[in-house]
């Protein structure tokens, strides 16, 4: 029994031998400390920063650039839209009916004066002219007879009055007949271009009927339609600068202004002549008229610095001694391809070329002076 209570007792079992069996123990708790000293020191949540907060700095006002800028005189001018015209442009015309017997031009000839342009068959009426000078001197022979049988107290006074009316008869058919030799020839009346020519040789034609045309352009006339409130500024005698429409440019003189408005339109003639000795400038063709009429001070400068007021007024900013930005509204006087002369600015302003777009009238700005030059650069952005 002794032996059989000895075998069913437990018994502890121990790991001496086993020195890695705690070494979990210890590395927990080095864990646990390292924690609680982190959570201690406030990294995780820190306390809060009572301390008064440093305030910030009032902005900077916006800097833009500026530009110098002063008024220049420049001339004003009065421009339009015209057409050139020729001096003198008529229609040649038959003076009698016949049958041409010659042609002694050409289309597109320049001829002067009474050059004869065609010539009508002329036997019949020189045959007239030869039997009219055969009556009327036979009219002044019995004329001169008359006279001289009165004298002797043989003619009556009746007979010396029948005697004279025969011959002014006689001397008006005679004049007749000349003309109507003369009426054959048909000649340029001026100086000029045979623009067309319409006549062949045998071909018959009736008094009265046009068979061309001649055209003199020297000089030329513009003629141009001047508003109401624009015709007191023009005057006869003025000089005024053409180009054409072809390329040439012309100096011409102011001829004629109308003292009576188109019903249509209520503008006013104006006519300027332009010298054209050469006849290098056709007639009809479209033409630029400038007519200087006074002086003004004004700016001349890009159109890119332009903007406009709340308002929709047309003006530039500039930037006043004070710093502060001054909006001026300007009336364009003048424009040319690379920049616009403009009115409405004091004599000198300080005007802003970049960064107008960003800063209102009355406000305080910091200027930087840049180069006049850039006044005339219209690539330059607000």
């Amino acid at each position: 029994m002794n032996d059989i209570k000895s075998e069913t007792t437990p018994q502890r079992i121990e790991f001496d031998s086993d020195r890695g069996s705690s070494r979990s123990f210890w590395v927990a708790l080095a864990l646990t400390l390292l924690i609680v000293a982190w959570m201690g020191s406030g990294i995780l949540f820190p306390s809060v920063d009572n301390s008064p907060t440093q305030a910030r700095g009032e902005p900077l006002p916006i800097a833009v650039s500026i530009a110098p800028s002063k008024a220049k005189p420049v001339t004003q001018f009065f421009q339009a839209e015209g057409q050139a015209l020729p001096d003198r442009d008529t229609s040649l015309r038959a003076e009698t009916s016949g049958q041409i017997a010659d042609v002694l031009v050409s289309k597109g000839q320049d001829v002067e004066v009474d050059t004869p342009i065609a010539q009508f068959e002329t036997s019949e009426r020189e045959a007239n002219l030869v039997r009219a000078r055969a009556d009327l001197d036979r009219a002044q022979r019995e004329l001169e007879n008359a006279r001289a049988l009165q004298e002797r107290g043989v003619a009556t006074t009746d007979r010396v009055t029948q005697a004279e009316a025969a011959f002014a008869a006689a001397l008006a058919q005679f004049t007749s007949a000349e003309q109507a030799l003369s009426n054959t020839t048909i000649t340029a009346p001026f100086s000029g271009r045979i623009e067309t020519l319409d006549l062949d040789i045998g071909e018959f034609i009736q008094s009265g009927n046009s068979v061309g045309r001649i055209v003199d352009n020297s000089p030329l006339t513009i003629e141009i339609q001047v508003p109401q409130q624009s015709l007191r500024q023009l005057q006869n005698g003025q000089p005024a600068r053409v180009r054409f429409i072809t390329g040439e440019e012309r100096a011409g003189t102011v001829s004629f202004v109308g003292t009576s408005a188109s019903s249509e339109t209520r503008t006013f003639l104006v006519e300027i002549d332009v010298p054209n000795r050469d006849g290098f400038i056709p007639a009809g063709i479209s033409a630029e008229v400038q007519i200087p009429i006074g002086q003004i001070d004004a700016h001349f400068l890009s159109p890119s610095i332009v903007s406009l007021s709340p308002d929709g007024a047309l003006g530039v900013k500039a930037v006043t001694e004070e710093n502060k930005v001054k909006f001026y509204p300007i009336e364009v006087a003048r424009a040319q391809i690379d920049g616009i002369w403009v009115t409405g600015l004091p004599e000198t302003a300080n005007l802003i070329v970049v960064g107008q777009g960003y800063v209102s009238d009355g406000e305080t700005v910091r200027p930087q002076i840049t180069n006049a030059a850039d006044l005339l650069d219209g690539g330059i952005s607000q």
